[in-house]
C-alpha cells in the first residue's frame, strides 16, 4: 500500500487582511513617487547615457534634471530614485540605468507590485541608514533582531507600546550574543556588552525606517503594523512554518548544510526551501553566506549557491558583482547578472568566453562526479561548446580547473566508448604531470 501524504492547505491571512487588490493599491500609492521616477529614467531623453554614481544612486546632474522634470527638490528626486531601485522599479548596470520589470508589470500585475512592496521592505534599513553615531555592530544587530519584534507586532494586530518592544529587543539581541558565544580573545579589563541605554535610540531608528517604508504607524508611544506590513510579516512567517513542516526542514541550518539538504530536491521545491531560508534572515548575512558556500570545494554547492541567490534577486546584485573578479565563481556570477538584467535563462551562456564556459564545463562535470550518476557524466559530453572531444581535451587542459585530472579520470571510467575513454585517459596523465 502506498502512503500519501497529505497536502497542507493554502494558509489564510489573518482575519481583517485586506484583499491582495487592496494591498497592491495600497503599495502602489506608498510607491507612487518612485514609479514616477522610473517611468522618467525610462522616458528621459539620453536615458542609456549614464545618470547612476558609485552604488548606483543618482549623480548630481541627473537629480537636477529629475527634479525639474517632476517639481521636486534634487533630495526629493534621489530619495525616490533610492526606492525605486530597492523595489526593484529601476535597475543599474555599471552606470547606466534602465526600468525594471516589474514597471513594466506595475498598472496589470498586482503579484508583481506586492513583490516589489516587500522587496523595499526587506531592504529597510538600506532605505533608511543609520545615523553615523549609532555603532554598526549594535546596527548590525539591531536589523537581525527587527523580525521577532515585528512578529510580536503583527501576532499582537493592534498597537503596542514601544517600551514592550523596547524590553523584547533587549531580549532578542541578548540572544543571539548568547548563541555567537563571543569570546574576546586575550585578556580583558571589563566584560565587553553594549548597555541597555544604547538601545532606545537604535529601536527609535529601526521603528523609523519601518515607518518610512510604510510598515508600520508611530502614535502616542505606540508602533502599529499598517495592513501591508501586518500581511508582509503574515508572509514570512507562513514561510517559515512551510519549511519547517516540509521534509528538507533546512531554515536553521547554516547555508552550507541548507543547500547540501536541497541538493535531492526539485527545482520547485528546492526554490520554496530558500525562499523559507531567506526569510528566516536578514538578507545581507544571507547573501554573504551563500556566497562563502559557493567559494568552498564543492561544485554542486557553487551551483546550487547561485540559484539560490536568484531567489534573492535585486538585493543580492553588489555582493554578486563584486565576485566577478574571483576564476571560481565568475561564470556564475556572468551568468547570474545576464538573467537579473533580462536575458533569456537559455541564453545566459552567451554572456561566457569561451575559457569561461570551458571552467563551467569542467566545475559542472566535477559536481556530476562528486555527487551524480556515471551516465549523467557521459551525457555532460554534449554540454560542450567544443564541437568535438579532442578539442575539449585541449581546452580544457589550458584552462587550468583544479579539479581537471579527477575529472577527465572519472570520465574515462565512465565512457563506454574504448578509443574515446583512452584518449581521456591521456589527457588526464598530461595534466596531471604537466605535459603537452
Amino acid at each position: 500500500m502506498t502512503e500519501r501524504r497529505t497536502r497542507r492547505p493554502a494558509p489564510r491571512p489573518p482575519e481583517g487582511t485586506p484583499a491582495p487588490a487592496v494591498l497592491a493599491r495600497m503599495a502602489r500609492a506608498g510607491l507612487a513617487g518612485a514609479a514616477r521616477i522610473a517611468r522618467w529614467a525610462d522616458a528621459a531623453p539620453g536615458r542609456d547615457s549614464t545618470r547612476a554614481g558609485c552604488g548606483g544612486t543618482l549623480t548630481d546632474d541627473a537629480a537636477e534634471r529629475a527634479a525639474a522634470d517632476l517639481d521636486l527638490t534634487p533630495h526629493q528626486a534621489r530619495a525616490d530614485w533610492d526606492t525605486a531601485r530597492l523595489a526593484g522599479l529601476v535597475e543599474v548596470h555599471g552606470g547606466a540605468a534602465r526600468p525594471g520589470w516589474r514597471l513594466r508589470a506595475w498598472d496589470r500585475d498586482d503579484s508583481a507590485v506586492l513583490r516589489g512592496w516587500v522587496a523595499l521592505f526587506d531592504a529597510w534599513s538600506l532605505a533608511h541608514p543609520a545615523p553615523a553615531a549609532l555603532a554598526p555592530a549594535a546596527v548590525a544587530e539591531v536589523v537581525e533582531a527587527m523580525p521577532q519584534v515585528l512578529s510580536l507586532l503583527q501576532l499582537s494586530a493592534g498597537p503596542v507600546p514601544v517600551p514592550q518592544l523596547l524590553d523584547l529587543l533587549g531580549q532578542r539581541v541578548t540572544e543571539l550574543r548568547d548563541e555567537r558565544c563571543e569570546i574576546p580573545f586575550g585578556p580583558q579589563p571589563e566584560p565587553v556588552s553594549v548597555p541597555g541605554t544604547a538601545l532606545p535610540p537604535l529601536l527609535d531608528w529601526a521603528l523609523d525606517g519601518l515607518a518610512a517604508v510604510g510598515a508600520l504607524t508611530l502614535a502616542d508611544g505606540h508602533a502599529t503594523l499598517t495592513p501591508l506590513g501586518s500581511w508582509a510579516v503574515w508572509v514570512k512567517l507562513e514561510q517559515i512554518i512551510v519549511a519547517a513542516q516540509s521534509p528538507a526542514g533546512n531554515i536553521e541550518h547554516a547555508a552550507e548544510e541548507m543547500l547540501r539538504g536541497c541538493a535531492r530536491l526539485r527545482p520547485n521545491a528546492a526554490r520554496a526551501e530558500y525562499r523559507a531560508w531567506l526569510a528566516a534572515r536578514p538578507i545581507g548575512s544571507a547573501v554573504t553566506e551563500l556566497l562563502e558556500a559557493a567559494r568552498g570545494d564543492d561544485a554542486l554547492l557553487r551551483g546550487l549557491a547561485f540559484e539560490a541567490l536568484r531567489v534573492v534577486g535585486a538585493p543580492a546584485e553588489p555582493d554578486v558583482r563584486a565576485a566577478a573578479d574571483e576564476p571560481p565563481l565568475r561564470p556564475y556570477v556572468l551568468m547570474w547578472l545576464a538573467e537579473h538584467e533580462g536575458a533569456d535563462p537559455e541564453d545566459v551562456h552567451t554572456a561566457l568566453t569561451r575559457q569561461e564556459s570551458t571552467w563551467l564545463w569542467v566545475d559542472t562535470a566535477a559536481a556530476v562526479a562528486d555527487h551524480g550518476e556515471s551516465e549523467l557524466l557521459v551525457r555532460h559530453l554534449e554540454s560542450a561548446v567544443q564541437p568535438s572531444v579532442p578539442s575539449l581535451l585541449r581546452e580544457v587542459r589550458a584552462v587550468g580547473h583544479p579539479r581537471t585530472v579527477q575529472v577527465l579520470v572519472a570520465l574515462a571510467a565512465a565512457h563506454p566508448d574504448p578509443a574515446l575513454a583512452k584518449a581521456v585517459r591521456r589527457a588526464a596523465f598530461q595534466v596531471h604531470t604537466g605535459g603537452a
